[in-house]
């Protein structure tokens, strides 16, 4: 797919199961909360072009003030006779050629009847006329001709956009390598067949969702829920000039008829002081997140139309650097680039997207011999007068490889087979460090093995006169996440850092419920007031995991007027369970933001998650008569989207109908035995079904399919202890505790197994273990 950003929930690394009967509904669906990944599409629809009036006009006529009704979107040639040296950058750059319409002049592959074998497929190239075409296995698996109808990107690769009807686009996935010009697979080695959940006609690869905004300009994906369709339109392809600066008709008005508005008639400013506005105008596709509804509104911030991934273990490496695909905001936001005021502009040009200055340049622009910054706008305190272009700086021979700032400080990854992208934390390369936490490293990167010692031991040397440090993220990142001694003061004192960057605030507090205490609720509860939307976003969460739903009124009762909406709609979606009951002066609050959430979903209705979320939305508010059709439209969407089929079969179940059910849960796993989900929910529903022994075969081969989900194995544990299965219990307990030793509660009940089993020693051992992770624990009280 092409940089498709898909984020998962937040705190969902660990599912952290502790009773049977959490399983009414499934955990890791309610979860599902905003689970739409790498969902990428504007609020603006195309509107009608506005043709700008020239008159002439007297010198000395006063500007007219006037109130303007909302810009609309307009012919971006019309920008082109006042902005020609930005037009003429943005020519031919990634931004312009993002996506275009398959032709003989756009698309660089080869079809002449050119054949490509792989994942256990083959698909042909060729042409009808001037048309192109690809055979290849479609849903069914049975090959067919699709119609090419429009090309992504120009370098280093070129994928494909096929025509399959209903509107819809789906993004090949053989693509094209426009460097060693070939065809070859984006997930090698992965047998993605047209079973597969990678295959390009599953939604995961459908375009109009997952990628074109970020391709085009004022786009609006236009599905219709009632005929599941799509109509997608935009105002332009490829990224124009207001994909960033907003409609400009307000502004054509403005330079055309004296008309005197801020900012010359757009809304956003992204010559602001403040590198916010900028920062957020890139991350809007420059970032992992997912969506809050249909498209972003112009000047508003970022997580008012999208929720931004924290830091997490699957998409991080633990020192912040890339691994997942996760674009740049993530990784440049934890900078001290970030926090000193760089922006993406200082380094890169918006409309060439290419770097402002040649090799070190760029980095040179601040880093110098004079110590002094040369880009305005820019906290310079604590930059060093030293010649970082030199050999005493980088220890490399000039020219070669590590003689490039980049080299060491922006390391990078292969993304989508062929694309290389740094990392944008500017990290300081340490090799003794890396392999401590076993975190990549640039020094280790190049030099491997023996040659890594050597360096690791010069490295030593040559930082041998630094004295002791402070403890940094990643040193008590790693105590917290593998559970080692003194990992919640770690915890405790990152939050209480006055320094530490939203976006590592933000994770940190995801890792709050693992390590419960009243000092955690303080952190919690004080960072609900964060300046940064995405610490109290997180916040919100965090305090959500200590407290009942009654119990969390006062605390996140004012954050359902927050003025970011993603605040509100996670305040109000946590505080579900109390509004039943009603929620006192914040009960008016509470419905708009509701209302929010609902609308959020409601314009994500192609998506099979956010149908079930409305789904479990609905059970939650009583409102029964629409749960199962939410449900049955998201296996519309998808029918192998197994969360909301597992939902479906448990509201079965609680409406009486278990034959159905049941009939339902085995038809499925016939068809799909491999998938640990189901064989998980059959073993729970034989449990619920008074038949525990045929339970267990179900429960362990979930847990064979899927060794390192601790909810599979935790339930697997928790219902062989119940079936007087003690010994069997502990070592499934155990071993999850090898697997996730920050797993708080399989601790707690390790320790509660082996009292039941009169294992005495074996439960102090563990307690005390616990006492050295957190001895503030509540449990310990």
């Amino acid at each position: 797919m092409p940089k498709t950003k898909t984020i998962k929930a937040a705190n969902q690394p660990d599912s952290r199961p502790t009773l049977m009967n959490r399983y009414l509904l499934p955990v890791s669906a309610v979860m599902l909360l905003l689970v739409l990944g790498g969902l990428w599409f504007y609020l603006n629809r195309p509107a009608p072009v506005v043709t700008p009036v020239l008159e002439s006009k007297a010198v000395a006529t006063a500007p007219v003030v006037r109130h303007m009704p909302p810009a609309q979107m307009v012919d971006e040639q019309q920008c082109l006779g006042c902005h020609s040296a930005q037009a003429n950058d943005w020519q031919g750059s990634h931004h312009q050629l993002a996506m275009q319409g398959a032709d003989q002049q756009t698309v660089l592959a080869d079809f002449n009847n050119a054949t490509f074998k792989g994942e256990g497929e083959n698909t042909r190239f060729f042409r009808k006329g001037d048309e192109f075409w690809v055979n290849t296995p479609g849903p069914e698996g049975k090959a067919g001709d699709f119609k090419v109808a429009y090309t992504f990107g120009i370098a280093p690769l070129q994928q494909y956009l096929i025509e399959v009807g209903d509107g819809r686009l789906q993004a090949l996935g053989v693509a094209w390598d426009t460097e060693k010009n070939r065809w070859f697979h984006l997930y090698p080695g992965q047998g993605v067949d047209f079973k597969n959940p990678l295959h390009w006609s599953k939604p995961s690869q459908n375009a109009n969702f997952m990628c074109v905004e970020c391709h085009t300009t004022g786009y609006k994906r236009n599905f219709d829920a009632a005929t599941n369709r799509f109509n997608s339109q935009w105002n332009s392809l490829g990224v124009g000039c207001q994909a960033c600066h907003g409609p400009a008709s307000s502004h054509l008005l403005a330079v055309t008829d004296n008309t005197k508005l801020p900012h010359s008639g757009f809304v956003v400013d992204l010559k602001n002081k403040d590198a916010t506005s900028e920062i957020e105008t890139c991350a809007r596709c420059h970032a992992r997140r997912a969506p809050l509804g249909d498209g972003f509104t112009v000047g508003k911030r970022l997580m008012d139309d999208y929720l931004p991934s924290v830091l997490s273990r699957e998409l991080y490496a633990l020192d912040g650097k890339i691994k997942d695909e996760v674009f740049e905001h993530g990784s440049f936001a934890q900078s001290k680039m970030f926090d000193k005021g760089v922006r993406c502009s200082n380094c890169h040009n918006p409309h060439s997207t290419q770097l402002k200055a040649p090799g070190n340049g760029v980095c040179l622009q601040c880093h110098n011999s004079a110590g002094k910054a040369a880009v305005t706008g820019i906290d310079g305190k604590g930059l060093q007068a030293k010649d970082y272009d030199s050999i005493e700086h980088h220890r490399h021979t000039e020219g070669q490889p590590g003689s490039q700032c980049v080299d060491c400080h922006m390391p990078g990854k292969l993304y989508m087979g062929n694309d290389f992208r740094h990392d944008h934390s500017f990290s300081i390369p340490n090799p003794v460090r890396a392999k401590t936490l076993g975190t990549p490293d640039a020094c280790l990167t190049c030099h491997q093995g023996k040659t890594g010692d050597k360096v690791t031991e010069q490295f030593k040397l040559w930082t041998s006169h630094q004295g002791p440090q402070a403890a940094r993220y990643d040193e008590s990142l790693w105590l917290i996440r593998s559970g080692q001694p003194g990992a919640a003061q770690a915890l405790y004192e990152q939050l209480r850092r006055s320094n530490l960057p939203a976006i590592q605030r933000a994770t940190l507090l995801a890792e709050l419920a693992n390590y419960p205490s009243e000092s955690a609720m303080k952190l919690a509860s004080k960072d609900l007031n964060n300046p940064a939307p995405q610490v109290r976003e997180s916040a919100v969460r965090a305090v959500s995991t200590f407290l009942p739903a009654a119990e969390r009124i006062t605390l996140l009762g004012p954050l359902l007027n927050d003025s970011v909406r993603a605040i509100r709609i996670i305040a109000a979606r946590n505080l579900l369970g109390a509004a039943r009951n009603g929620l006192g002066a914040h009960q008016g609050a509470w419905d708009a933001a509701i209302g929010e959430y609902e609308t959020v979903q409601l314009g994500l209705a192609e998506r099979a998650e956010s149908n079930l979320n409305l789904a479990m939305l609905y059970q939650a508010s009583g409102r029964n008569t629409e749960v199962e059709p939410k449900l049955r439209a998201a296996l519309l969407r998808d029918p192998e989207f197994f969360p909301a089929l597992v939902t479906l079969i448990q509201w079965l179940e609680a409406s009486g109908r278990s034959a159905e059910a049941m009939s339902l849960l085995n038809d499925t796993i016939k068809t799909h035995p491999q998938t640990a989900l189901l064989q998980h929910s059959q073993g729970l529903a034989l449990i619920r079904a008074g038949q525990p022994k045929h339970a267990m075969t179900a429960l362990q081969q979930a847990v064979k399919l899927e060794p390192d989900n601790a909810q599979y194995r935790y339930v697997l544990a928790v219902a062989l202890h119940q079936s007087g299965q003690v010994e069997p219990a502990c070592a499934q307990m155990e071993e999850l505790l090898k697997r996730q030793p920050a797993f708080r509660d399989a601790r707690l009940a390790l320790i509660q197994f082996y009292l039941d089993s009169g294992q005495e020693p074996k439960a102090q051992a563990v307690l005390q273990a616990w006492k050295k992770i957190n001895p503030e624990d509540v449990a310990l009280k």
